[in-house]
This record gives C-alpha cells, structure tokens and sequence, in this order.
C-alpha cells in the first residue's frame, strides 16, 4: 500500500538495510520474474500488528503464530518471534500506560505471546480477558520469512456475538476500507496500532455514495508509540451512513489498521484492509451457503470507475442477474446487494474494468450465512494473488474450507496446498490442486496425519502457474448459529529480489 513518496523511501530504506538495494513482489501479490543478474532472498525482519480481540467479558481468543518450513533462510541461529502487549492510548492521542502515569509503550518486561521456537509448527495462546490489549509484534533470522499470526475469537452473546479472526497485518501508511457503516444497527472502530518509538499522526477520511463525509474530529488522530488507539467511526460524522468507505492515512510514522464491526442482529467480525486500489479487483471464497452477499466499491481516484461484474463459479465465469456492470463515481461508493449469488455451490466475485475503464477501485463484500434471528455476517475484501506463498495459520480438525479461484479465463493455477504439523503433534502433508481458468475450487484442505491441536495450510502456486488468489473459511458452529469467518490469503511476501552486486575496479579509473 506504500503508494506516497515517503513511503517509497521509507520502504527502499528498510529493505537496503536488510538485503541491499531490493524489490518487494508486485503491489497485486503477482508472481514476479526475477531480474537477470538478481536472485531472491528470504527477508530478515517480519514484524506483526493484532488489535485488542474483543471487550466482551465472554469472549475466548487463540493466537496462532507459524512460519513456514523450506524458506531458504539463514543456515546458523534460528532466530526468535514473539508479540509483546502494547499500551491503550485513547482517540484524542492523549496515550499513556493504564494508570494514567508513565510513558506509552510495549510492555517489554511481560513474557511474549505465542513465542515460535521452529519453523513449521504453529504455536498457540489463549486468553478471556475483556481487556486484553493489542500485540506488537517481530520476527528475524529463519523465522521471518512468511511469519502469519491469525487471531479468531468466539463470543458467545451479546452484540457482536460470533466468530471474529483477523490475520494480523505488517504496519503501513496507507489502508482502505470498503464496507463500512455508521449506521443504526452498527457499531465499527478503526484500531490503530503503532509498533514504532515515535508518535505516528494519522487522518480518517469517511466517504459515502454522495462523497466525502467530512469531520475535523477525523484529522490529526496521534497514536502514541508502541501502543493502539480505537475511533468508533460513527464518531466522525452526525449522519448515519450505510455502504461507506474508510480511508486510513498515516502522514508520520506507520501503522496498523483494522476495523472492528458489530452489528446488532448480524454478529460481528474483523474487516480488514482491501488490496491497494486497481481498476479490477478479485474477492474470493464465497461460502456456498451464503444467503446475502453484498457489494462495497470506492473509487478513490479523479475518475469514474465502470466495473464488470462476474462470479466465478466451479463450472466457470458468469454474470449475476441483473448486475452486469457497476458504475462508481470518483470520490464516491456505489453498492449492489447480490443476494444468495451462489445458489449452493462457492464462487469467487471478479471485477473486471468495463467500457474502456482504468479507474482505480477497492471493494469488499459483506456475506451472510444462516436466516432469520440464527445470522452470522463475515467480511471478504478484495485482495491480491498468491505470488510465492501464502499462509493460513489458525485450522481446526474440523470447520476449514479452502477456496482457490484462477480469475483469468484461459489461464489455469497449480497449487500445492500443504498442511502443516499440529500445534500438539502430526506430521505435515501436501496435495496438488488444479483450478481452471475463470472459475473457483473450494475444497475440504488437507489435514496431518495424527492431528493434535491447530495447524497451519501453506498455498503455493507452481512455476508457470496461471494468477491464483485464496481465501480460508473458518466455521465453528455456536449452538444453532453459523459462526464462522473468512480470511484472504495474499502473498506473504516473505522473500525479496536482490540484484547481484560485484566489485568494478574501473570506476576507479573513470
């Protein structure tokens, strides 16, 4: 998402301390080719950010952290990861420690949370604390490359109530937020999460379907270092707006940012952020028995944006009935409700530029399982393929579905998808999945043999392999609610491409 000059900078900065002078993969998570004369290299440093999992005083949260085994890593020390717990500020950027007294920051005398000691098993942590606080965390060494934590909480009433899991997120700059609502039913926070030793400054920006919602209390927001600040988003605006938009800016220092939705008749769960905005986008792993799939688009640009909408299905690509194309204004959200889209098998949403269109969008869909007072709601924001790698990290014997969707027509993926050893014990395994072109795989994921606790699922295309993007249900039922959640599985972007360097003694002459 570093898309701002200083971004830019701050980005070649950190990667040339680390490798030299190096290239992350592609913005769209693309595979890359790498350079004549370049090799590709594991990263050195990962780092984590997880929001407080929940206020509720019956909510029960596992951390799942994993890296994944064959990164190529250094040979010698293994390297160490760990979260720390960081400081409750407050929205007006006033911070501190929970007495009110001292400096703001991690607590770096508490033990880490969900410590991995070795590449390829996962390590859990629980807790029921309604005041659990957000984690700051960093890997290095062998343990960095593709380094995934996965927060899911289950909370079992009350508003918000459900299945909320969130993989937490690298800090950055720059996040947008399709989806959101300040609307009745509906209480959304933005938490921001600063891991750094100085104050970073952050704006909000609300839009809605007839632009920006503008509000000064959304401006100049300073979250102290190394601690989090929630903004209830219905906060910066007096009027109640459905279908809205969030754009997140940090103008000093870096962040992490996630929104936390709760809704009154609908459950709760995470919302992260959507794949930086490009004129198409793919949201994949539909569950097969949605019964509301709805529609969030922004364009962020100074240009209208035409979009073409089709569902990608396991027979192939097809256009939902009557929404052929969504037109969205610059500036502005456009939102279609697309219903049980599905019709009882998974699919995959692909936006595709319409009429000649290159305006930039992010969208995001609400989805809906279950009917009457027994729904649960889940969030899937468009994302970017699988490049390298991918990782799920928190999987259970039974509840996960895989859903692989090639978007392209014409250009099938090959994946292999392997299962990782137990939390507790078990021994990894692996299968190939092929997708056709222009169409969705969901499937039932492998799972190790002698399974003892939670593991992890790593999704990597072959070489050739056509765009493949990826998405995680989990369902843990509650009584007779379909609590469940999905996560997208982006490129972990846990390798960078280093150009060869060599010594050239005629510089010396010239």
């Amino acid at each position: 998402m570093k898309r701002t000059i200083m971004s830019l900078i701050g980005a070649t900065v950190a990667l040339g301390a680390v490798t030299g002078v190096a290239a992350m993969a592609a913005p769209d998570g693309q595979r890359t080719t790498t350079a004549k004369g370049a090799s590709r290299l594991p990263v050195e440093r990962s780092a984590q950010l997880c929001p407080p999992p929940t206020s509720s005083e019956v909510g029960d949260t596992t951390y799942t952290a994993f890296t994944p085994k064959g990164t190529g890593g250094k040979t010698g020390p293994q390297g160490t990861a760990g979260l720390l717990p960081a400081q409750q500020g407050k929205p007006d950027g006033k911070g501190g420690t929970p007495d009110g007294k001292g400096k703001p920051g991690a607590q770096t005398n508490a033990a880490p949370v969900a410590p991995l000691k070795e590449a390829g098993t996962p390590v859990t942590a629980t807790t029921d604390r309604a005041d659990a606080p957000a984690l700051v965390g960093t890997a290095d060494g062998a343990l960095a490359p593709g380094w995934t934590v996965q927060q899911t909480t289950s909370v079992a009433a009350g508003s918000g109530r459900g299945l909320l899991g969130l993989s937490c997120a690298a800090p950055d700059t720059d996040f947008w937020f399709p989806g959101v609502s300040t609307g009745k039913d509906r209480q959304d926070y933005i938490h921001l999460t600063n891991p750094d030793d100085s104050p970073a400054v952050v704006d909000l920006d609300l839009r809605g379907k007839d632009g920006p919602l503008q509000s000064a209390s959304g401006e100049n927001i300073t979250v102290p270092p190394r601690s989090t600040v929630p903004v209830l988003l219905s906060t910066l605006t007096g009027a109640p707006t459905q279908d809205a938009a969030l754009h997140v800016v940090a103008r000093e220092g870096r962040v992490g940012a996630s929104v936390q939705a709760a809704d009154a008749k609908l459950g709760g769960d995470w919302l992260p952020a959507a794949a930086d905005p490009a004129p198409g986008a793919v949201l994949p792993g539909i569950p097969a028995d949605a019964t509301s799939v709805h529609l969030v688009a922004v364009a962020p640009g100074r240009e209208d944006a035409d979009l073409k909408v089709q569902l990608a299905t396991p027979n192939g690509l097809i256009t939902p009935a009557g929404v052929e194309t969504l037109h969205v204004k610059s500036g502005m959200t456009a939102s279609v409700d697309l219903k049980d889209v599905t019709k009882g098998e998974a699919g995959s949403l692909v936006l595709t530029p319409a009429n000649g269109s290159k305006a930039p969008v992010a969208a995001a869909l609400q989805v809906i399982r279950g009917k009457g007072d027994k729904q649960e709601m889940a969030f899937i924001p468009a994302t970017g393929a699988v490049g390298q790698r991918a990782t799920a990290a928190d999987n259970r014997d039974k509840g996960s579905t895989l859903s692989l969707v090639a978007p392209e027509k014409g250009k099938d993926a090959k994946v292999t998808v392997t299962a990782s050893a137990g939390s507790g014990g078990g021994t990894p395994v692996s299968k190939t999945y092929t997708v056709k072109g222009g169409s969705t795989l969901a499937v039932e994921p492998p799972r190790p043999q002698g399974l003892k606790g939670s593991y992890a699922l790593t999704v990597e295309p072959a070489a050739g392999s056509g765009p493949v993007h990826a998405a995680r249900t989990l369902a843990l039922p509650q009584g007779g609610l379909p609590a469940f959640t999905v996560q997208t599985l982006p490129d972990d972007r846990g390798t960078v491409v280093v150009p060869t360097a060599g010594e050239d003694l005629s510089l010396l002459t010239r």
